[in-house]
């Protein structure tokens, strides 16, 4: 019984500390795109981040309309 208990505090623990350690979520415009360089606004939240940070861009694809269909 004390080697279950011990094993499900354990599988818990180790639950939580994985979703505690997800990245905060930032949302941002684009301001402009200088060759390889991209400037983006993210208001007040850009307080967050700091020199050096690794930060993982999410880019929204835009779905091109389907070719008109022809008839005779």
């Amino acid at each position: 019984m004390r080697t279950t208990t011990t094993l499900i505090t354990a599988l818990a623990l180790t639950a939580i500390i994985s979703f505690s350690a997800q990245a905060a979520t930032l949302r941002c415009t684009v301001e402009k795109v200088e060759g390889d360089i991209v400037t983006m606004n993210c208001g007040d939240k850009a307080e967050t981040l700091s020199v050096g940070d690794k930060v993982k861009l999410k880019v929204k694809k835009v779905k091109a309309d389907p070719a008109p269909i022809e008839g005779c």
